[in-house]
This record gives C-alpha cells, sequence and structure tokens, in this order.
C-alpha cells in the first residue's frame, strides 16, 4: 500500500532500523536516531543494489517518487543506475579540479617569486572581485568567449578604466596555462581582442613647471615628519624609479663608493635588472640616512615593522601634508616630472627611456641600450641632480644640459 505524508511524518524511531515500503521499490529506511532515508531497491543484470534518494523531510515523497522513475527509467534503458551517479560524481569532481577558479590560483601560485607581492595581491583580488563569483565553478574547458564577455562587460560597466583590459590579459594566460596543462583546448579571451572599449589612460598627476618644481624641492627640504620619509621625498626627484622600487630598496643594492644602485629584475615591473647611476646628491642622501637605518635591510623600513618596506602610501601622504594634493602630484609622478623636463632639455630619449627602465620591445635592442647609454645615463643623471638644485635655489635661467654633458 502507497505511503503518505502523515504517516511518514509520524514515523517514530525505533530501537532498530526499520523501513516503510511504498512501491515500485521505493521505501523509507527509519534509524534508532530519528533520521528517515529514501531508498530504492531494483535489479540489475540480476543482481539486487539500492539506491539512495535523499532525506525526509529535505525529500518529500512527491520527489522521492519522481527520483525513483527517473532511476527506473534508466534501468529500462539498460543503464544502472548506481553507475551513473558514480560517473556523475567522478566528472563533477574532476569539473570541479578544473574549473576556472582552481586554474586561475594554480596559475597565480606559479608566479609567486616571479611577481611582487604586492602585484600578486593585486591581481587575485581582481579576479576575486570581478571573476570568481561568475566564473569560479564553471569547468574551464566550457567556457566561451560570449560569457567571458559578458563577465569582463560587467567590469566595463563600473567604469573601472583599465581594470576590463587587465582582466582579459589575466583570462587570457589562464586559459593558456591551462591548455599546456591539458585541461583546455583553446583561449576564448583571444577571440576578444577589440571586444572592449579603448580606455584612455589617465597620466599620473605631476607638478612639470620649472618654476613649481623648484617650490616642490624646497617644501620637500622643510618637511617637519619622520626623517626617513623625508630622506625618500628627497631621493625620489633624483632618482625617478617606480615608488615600488623606491621603498623596497635594501642596502645590499646600492654600492655608494661606485655611486651605483642595482635593482634586481625581481623587484622590477618588466622583470630585467636595472642600473641607476647615482649622483653626488643621491649619494649624500643615501649616506645622511644610513647610520638612521642601514642596521636592517630595508632603506627605508616600516615605523611599524623595520623586518617591513614602508608603506606605499607614505610618500603620497607626506605629499598631501606638504600641500599637494593627489590630483596635483604623486609618488609616480617623479617619473612624469623626470621624463618630461629631460626631454624638454633634450637628452637622448633611448637614454632616458632606458632610465626610466620602460620596456623595450625588442629583445636585441633592449640589450644594447642596456650597455649602451650607461656612460650617458650617468652624466645625465648627475647633470639632472644639478639642474633641480638650481631650481631649488630658485634661478631664473637654467642651463639646457645635452647628451653629451655639455
Amino acid at each position: 500500500m502507497p505511503l503518505s505524508d502523515t504517516q511518514i511524518r509520524k514515523a517514530p524511531a525505533r530501537e532498530k532500523t526499520y523501513k516503510l515500503t511504498d512501491e515500485r521499490g521505493l521505501y523509507l529506511e527509519i534509524t534508532p536516531s530519528g533520521s528517515k532515508w529514501w531508498r530504492f531497491k531494483y535489479r540489475f543484470q540480476d543482481k539486487e543494489k539500492r539506491l539512495s534518494l535523499g532525506v525526509y523531510p529535505d525529500v518529500d515523497l512527491k520527489s522521492a517518487r519522481r527520483r525513483r522513475d527517473e532511476a527506473r527509467s534508466l534501468i529500462a534503458n539498460n543503464v544502472d543506475p548506481s553507475a551513473q551517479r558514480k560517473a556523475q560524481k567522478a566528472t563533477q569532481f574532476v569539473e570541479a579540479a578544473n574549473s576556472f577558479e582552481a586554474i586561475a590560483r594554480e596559475w597565480h601560485a606559479q608566479r609567486k617569486g616571479v611577481l611582487e607581492k604586492n602585484t600578486l595581491d593585486g591581481i587575485m583580488m581582481r579576479m576575486q572581485k570581478h571573476l570568481f563569483p561568475w566564473l569560479g565553478p564553471r569547468p574551464i574547458a566550457k567556457i566561451e568567449a560570449p560569457a567571458l564577455l559578458e563577465v569582463l562587460r560587467r567590469a566595463e560597466a563600473q567604469a573601472l578604466g583599465e581594470t576590463p583590459r587587465r582582466l582579459r590579459q589575466y583570462c587570457g594566460q589562464i586559459f593558456r596555462y591551462a591548455i599546456a596543462t591539458g585541461r583546455a583546448t583553446r583561449d576564448p579571451a583571444g577571440d576578444l581582442r577589440g571586444a572592449l572599449r579603448p580606455h584612455k589612460p589617465k597620466h599620473h598627476a605631476a607638478v612639470v613647471d620649472p618654476r613649481a618644481v623648484g617650490e616642490l624641492l624646497r617644501a620637500i627640504d622643510g618637511y617637519a615628519g619622520e626623517l626617513v620619509t623625508r630622506a625618500a621625498l628627497r631621493l625620489a626627484p633624483l632618482v625617478f624609479v617606480r615608488p615600488g622600487e623606491l621603498r623596497g630598496a635594501s642596502w645590499d643594492e646600492f654600492d655608494l663608493d661606485q655611486r651605483e644602485w642595482r635593482i634586481p629584475a625581481a623587484r622590477m615591473k618588466m622583470r630585467d635588472p636595472h642600473i641607476v647611476p647615482l649622483s653626488h646628491q643621491a649619494v649624500n642622501i643615501l649616506r645622511e640616512l644610513q647610520p638612521l637605518t642601514g642596521r636592517w635591510d630595508y632603506v627605508f623600513p616600516s615605523i611599524r615593522a623595520k623586518s617591513r618596506a614602508m608603506s606605499e602610501n607614505t610618500v603620497n601622504a607626506a605629499l598631501r601634508r606638504l600641500g599637494y594634493p593627489h590630483e596635483v602630484m604623486t609618488g609616480h609622478g617623479f617619473r612624469t616630472l623626470a621624463s618630461t623636463l629631460l626631454n624638454e632639455q633634450g637628452w637622448n630619449r633611448d637614454a632616458i627611456e632606458r632610465q626610466l627602465a620602460h620596456a623595450e620591445r625588442d629583445s636585441v635592442r633592449a640589450a644594447y641600450n642596456r650597455a649602451e647609454y650607461l656612460v650617458e645615463r650617468r652624466k645625465m643623471m648627475q647633470a639632472w641632480a644639478d639642474y633641480l638644485d638650481a631650481l631649488r635655489a630658485g634661478a631664473e635661467v637654467v642651463p639646457l644640459f645635452t647628451r653629451t654633458g655639455t
């Protein structure tokens, strides 16, 4: 006789497990703890088997009968429902292991030691916010270009600047990694070239008028905050490296006697070792700072923990204290300042670009530039420091330096 909802609901627990039979192989198994499990008993290839159909009341009587009928339909087509369930679970396990998020995290882990921690953290933050919620659980091999474009346009609609294009770049690298490891066959991100709106990059705010630069340098000299922060502010315009390269500087990278700072590839954005010739003025700043921080690894250690570099916001916060808001001048703006004025003064553009550590697309030309322009860059960096001194002093006429140093 078929079961009823009332009969199931009121069925008590007993000392031993017992069952209430419905029909066509379906029954309810009731344990001493009171749990009620739906089971389906059937025969397949002359063997008696049982299949679990869920727990009451999560699976009610109607749902249990529907699941039983689905299993009976499989049997009628010579498919063992137990074997099919195992196959489905195996497929789900493989798909979970090969999901977009799983492979993205694996790809991300492969870059540890290659990219700086801040860069890696930024990549993971963007993926967690803009990719994983929509693509994360999906098998990477089943993601097509339209689905990927929908996700990227969601980020694009938030006016996130360059972020959507960066996300597409990450996805392309993740898909290519999946192809290389045998878990995908194509890269749908490659199909999206030109599908996103072009983004006009915003240049980092910077003071570039010579008179205003002189005022900035005098303001820095008068900075009344931490001595380490003041030293970083004074050194920044003389070396015009990226803010992360400056604050992460370690004493073992410097040869003050040779007036040279060698930044290892692991700390450079372009993963290429970089040489910064040091002017006399830069060396003097570092020698003044050495008694204060020379006992630690970092030239500019954090105030809170000397084992860490100063915060990425320290220089920008100091500039704001000096009256330079973010839209007027930033730590990165010292690079714009140097690039603008050095180009105006007629220095060799290739030497300037190499000193800025911008990427050179031609590897042969890049190697040539590294070697050929170092002598010229040494002259340029000293001439640049002298020029800044003249601006600081309020000189009315500033000499036009040339790449020959005359």
